[in-house]
């Protein structure tokens, strides 16, 4: 560097500022340099295998987009490394000994992040440890570069206006939303609404709402961008403007693919770099590569320069009055008719869809009259099948059930039948007994048992009463209907054996009329241990009509009772 001339070295300078310089060595650059004769641009599309641009460009002010604008490559090519044991070594020992330094100024700007405090980012060692960006991560760099923006200078990124669409399923969003203006404008400062998305979304957003975008592109490599963070971006009469006018703020440093992408379009050289762009009517001139009448996208103003003092091409001052005084009187006026045109378009795309909604609906309701005329005819044909043959299979199954209950109710009634020949025991004349009073549905009767007869019995005696009169006891089968031959034990074996349970076999039940206590059957039970006393009064309870052979209580049944209810 001590042997090249002055401009030599400026060339070799603003190659630096603009590039990752941790990737590239001084030697490396003098030597691109040196091959395109002393060229920036030249070497800087050498070093990143990029189209040569159009020098013609830079000397307009006013520049205008094309649909297809020129895109550079996404990848970078693999950057030559500095090699030789001396430099290597140098950096081995200059990270070893800046390593303290990091940790303490590391815990140090936490602190001070915690408290808001802004902290001069210091770049000390940052050839060693400053981490590789990564192209693919364009969103997320421009997020961090937010982020860190807001810890360098204290101050909060506002939320001026609803969520932008973008017509992408992720809208993009910035790390924190404030409204504005701040609670405490005294002792709160704010950055603007600056949107995290890519630089193409947020031209595609100034086509499709008018507005206006302001375009924010640093480098960390130049003395004036710490300056312009701290004072042109926090102040509260340029925030002020950018969020009452709706502008759409965008930003990055040129070290990260996006950043320098649009550095490149918008012929950006010099940092801190301000452009505002908005949709402008198409001017038919013979420079024009436009061939339609509708507005295009157009670069109104760029500003780059030192922010100190108030008159430099940066500052607060100088592009509050710019854009009061110049700008937006000359774009406001478009923007809003385009706008409004806007709506207007939407308003009739809207009323188009409704007409073709009505159309639609219309010949989709006379398709389905005649759909459902027709289907309602094989629907009533079908009808008139199913109930011709639910009638006949109701009729089998009618049929199927009345046997079932007629084999049921004869069943039923040989046990009835069988029980009043070997189960109810005859009535003791004197001796120890108890006399019970029992209310059945066709009448009352009293009886005695001995003494020593169970709830079996006692239950076998009332359903006994059930017997139609013209059923002699004489015929009584002597023998159960079903299993072997026995007595009392059989038939509680057998009810104990019945899915149903006996509550419902029996189809009644026994209760002391008063105080109502329910006598419940239970096998091997004896009448005294079911609580029942000489001069007992019990009323029948019938619960199931499968038991009784009865349809309902207060009908006749077939077994000529008249049911009642208590």
């Amino acid at each position: 560097m001590d042997t090249l001339a002055e401009d030599q070295r400026d060339a070799v300078r603003q190659l630096q500022a603009v590039l990752d310089s941790q990737h590239y060595d001084t030697d490396v650059l003098v030597s691109v340099l040196q091959s395109v004769g002393w060229s920036v641009r030249s070497a800087m599309d050498l070093l990143l295998d990029g189209p040569q641009p159009d020098p013609s460009a830079s000397s307009e002010s006013t520049l205008s987009f094309v649909d297809h604008p020129r895109q550079l490559p996404v990848d970078r090519p693999e950057r030559p490394r500095a090699t030789g044991p001396l430099k290597s070594l140098a950096n081995t020992v200059f990270a070893v000994l800046s390593l303290p330094f990091h940790v303490v100024t590391g815990i140090l700007r936490f602190i001070l992040g915690v408290f808001r405090v802004p902290f001069l980012s210091l770049n000390f060692g940052s050839n060693t440890y400053r981490a590789p960006r990564h192209p693919q991560d364009s969103r997320g760099a421009i997020r961090r570069w937010i982020t860190a923006l807001e810890e360098e200078t204290g101050a909060y990124n506002i939320k001026s206006s609803p969520s932008v669409a973008t017509g992408r399923d992720n809208h993009p969003s910035t790390s924190r939303r404030h409204t504005y203006p701040p609670a405490n404008p005294e002792t709160t400062r704010v950055l603007p609404d600056f949107f995290d998305g890519t630089y193409d979304e947020v031209l595609d957003i100034c086509q499709k709402e008018a507005r206006i975008a302001c375009v924010i592109l640093v480098s960390e490599e130049h003395d004036d961008v710490p300056a312009f963070k701290r004072v042109t971006l926090t102040d509260p009469d340029l925030v002020r403007i950018m969020s009452d006018n709706n502008f759409i703020v965008w930003g990055g440093d040129v070290r990260d693919r996006i950043p320098w992408d649009a550095a490149q379009k918008l012929q950006a050289t010099t940092y801190p770099f301000v452009a505002f762009l908005a949709l402008q009517p198409h001017r038919s001139t013979s420079t024009s590569s436009f061939s339609s009448s509708g507005p295009v996208l157009t670069v109104l103003s760029r500003h780059y320069g030192p922010s100190v003092p108030d008159s430099g091409p940066t500052s607060a001052r100088s592009l509050v009055n710019h854009l009061e005084g110049q700008l937006l009187p000359r774009v406001d006026p478009f923007l809003t008719r385009h706008r409004t045109q806007i709506q207007e378009r939407e308003r009739d795309r809207l009323l188009r869809e409704q007409q073709d909604r009505a159309y639609q609906d219309s010949q989709r309701r006379d398709r389905e009259r005649i759909e459902a005329r027709i289907r309602a005819e094989r629907e009533e044909a079908e009808r008139i099948r199913k109930e011709e043959e639910t009638r006949r299979e109701e009729e089998r199954r009618l049929q199927a059930e009345r046997d079932r209950q007629e084999s049921i109710k004869h069943r039923r009634s040989q046990w009835r039948r069988w029980m009043r020949r070997s189960i109810v025991p005859a009535e003791p004349r004197g001796g120890d007994s108890i006399r019970l009073a029992i209310r059945l549905p066709s009448g009352r009767v009293v009886r005695s048992f001995p003494s020593f007869s169970t709830v079996t019995a006692l239950y076998a005696f009332v359903d006994s009463q059930m017997i139609p009169s013209n059923m002699k006891p004489q015929d009584d089968p002597e023998h159960p209907p079903e299993g072997s031959a026995g007595g009392i034990e059989t038939l509680e074996r057998f009810i104990n054996s019945q899915v149903q349970g006996p509550e419902l076999w029996w189809g009644f039940k026994l209760a002391l009329s008063y105080p109502r206590r329910e006598i419940k059957w239970k096998a091997n039970t004896s009448l005294a241990e079911a609580g029942l006393k000489n001069g007992e009064q019990l009323v029948m309870e019938v619960t199931s009509d499968v038991g009784n052979g009865r349809k309902s209580l207060g009908h006749d049944s077939d077994d000529q009772y008249e049911s009642e209810s208590d």
